[in-house]
């Protein structure tokens, strides 16, 4: 059953036309990769879809109902989570604040009032989560600033996983990462899929694409032009469809 479902999404930003009647599709338990040459849209796609900006024209529907996302908390609020490229982490916070920022986990204080943030509750929540993705985040005091650009990415990841309940977004989600960390990321993937939550895999990494995926969806000046099962395609012609040498219209 479809999950989340874009369809004839429009984007400009002056005389650019970033999206040119986009369609998009995610079912309930199933990995689908976002591929495409840089300025394909997949971005500003993924924004589109997270809440982070409102399409110029164009229908999103979730679980088949019409669905207007108009901030990321809304997003959020329906199940969706997005990791992107920048992390959106808060620096000068530690690993355990950015996990639960915004959620934070309460004690119940004097007649229901007045509670304090319950911090064991959350740093073993937090540890939980690090230890499920095989993320390396060995101090949880100390800031996400001063950590390496492996750890931060583990950090961002972990987060979404553990709150997603519908869809989630990993935009180049493998970037930072050493071979190990990719490795817990995939393997993280297919775990979150298995839970019947869809995930949009956005990446670079044609083998990466190949190994997780059930589908790409691959884009091109603004729209998708192909959907591949992965299991019946190849890498050359995923980038046949990605420069245009090879066009098949999406089904």
């Amino acid at each position: 059953m479809t999950l989340l479902r874009a369809t004839g999404l429009v984007k400009q930003y002056g005389h650019v036309k970033a999206l040119n009647g986009a369609d998009f599709e995610v079912a309930a338990g199933e990995v689908v990769a976002l591929i495409g040459d840089n300025g394909a849209g997949k971005s500003t796609l993924v924004r589109m879809l997270s809440g982070s900006e409102q399409p110029d024209a164009g229908q999103i529907l979730l679980d088949d109902k019409e669905v207007r996302l108009d901030t990321p908390a809304a997003a959020r609020r329906l199940g969706i989570e997005t990791v992107f490229q920048d992390l959106a982490l808060a620096p000068h916070l530690d690993p355990v604040q950015n996990m639960y920022l915004g959620r934070e986990i309460m004690r119940p204080g004097l007649l229901g009032k007045f509670g304090f943030m319950d911090k064991a509750a959350m740093r073993a929540g937090s540890r939980q989560a690090f230890e499920k993705l095989g993320a390396t985040v060995r101090n949880l005091s100390g800031e996400v600033g001063s950590m390496s650009g492996g750890q931060k990415q583990g950090v961002a990841v972990a987060r979404a996983a553990a709150w997603v309940s519908k869809v989630i977004f990993l935009d180049e989600p493998t970037a930072a990462l050493g071979v190990v960390q990719t490795r817990n990321v995939l393997d993280l993937i297919r775990r979150v899929s298995d839970e019947g939550i869809g995930v949009v895999f956005i990446s670079h990494s044609m083998p990466h694409v190949m190994e997780v995926a059930d589908r790409v969806q691959v884009m091109r000046q603004g729209r998708r032009v192909a959907t591949y099962a992965a299991k019946d395609t190849s890498m050359e012609q995923l980038v046949a469809a990605m420069t245009g040498a090879f066009r098949e219209e999406a089904k």
